[in-house]
């Protein structure tokens, strides 16, 4: 079954994992860019956050992913969990909890980000912020029978821009 991706900030429990017991040894953004090379491979991502464990809980890190898609945090999670990934000792990953009381109201993507999932999902990096308006095009009869034709079509270039959203 397709999964519909919004191009809006993921809020979603089903697209965020925790991922503990992130050794202490590197700096916060090392572990950072390798959980981005790692994750990665699974979908595109939103956010990678990295935090210092709580006192209590010993020297390490830990950390919040999260994912555009549910089923691209899904196959992380299965794949990564108790792995040793890019670290000596095996890390523990899942997936958010769902709280039913909390709503969230969607938050759109500023166009960067639009550009970005774009890109990812529909293949290519040819995307523009200008609006190109159809101006003109006729009808022709074409071959036998009621068939018609597209025959003169002409394009526009306006001077509008796309705003950004952030």
């Amino acid at each position: 079954m397709a999964e519909l991706v919004p191009f809006a900030v993921p809020t979603g429990s089903d697209k965020t994992l925790l991922v503990w017991e992130l050794s202490s040894g590197p700096t916060a953004e090392a572990l950072q860019h390798s959980l981005f090379t790692v994750f990665s491979q699974f979908g595109l991502l939103y956010s990678v956050r990295v935090f210092p464990n709580a006192a209590v809980a010993g020297p390490g890190f830990y950390a919040v992913i999260k994912f555009y898609s549910a089923r691209d945090a899904y196959r992380a999670q299965k794949a990564c969990n108790q792995k040793q990934l890019f670290q000596k000792s095996p890390v523990k990953i899942r997936l958010g909890t769902q709280h039913k009381a909390v709503q969230h109201n969607a938050l759109a993507l500023n166009s960067s980000r639009c550009q970005e999932l774009a890109n990812y999902y529909f293949g290519f990096n040819g995307w523009s912020k200008r609006i190109i308006k159809v101006s003109c095009f006729s009808w022709k009869p074409c071959g036998q029978g009621e068939e018609e034709c597209l025959s003169d079509l002409s394009f526009e270039e306006q001077e509008f821009t796309v705003p950004e959203l952030d």
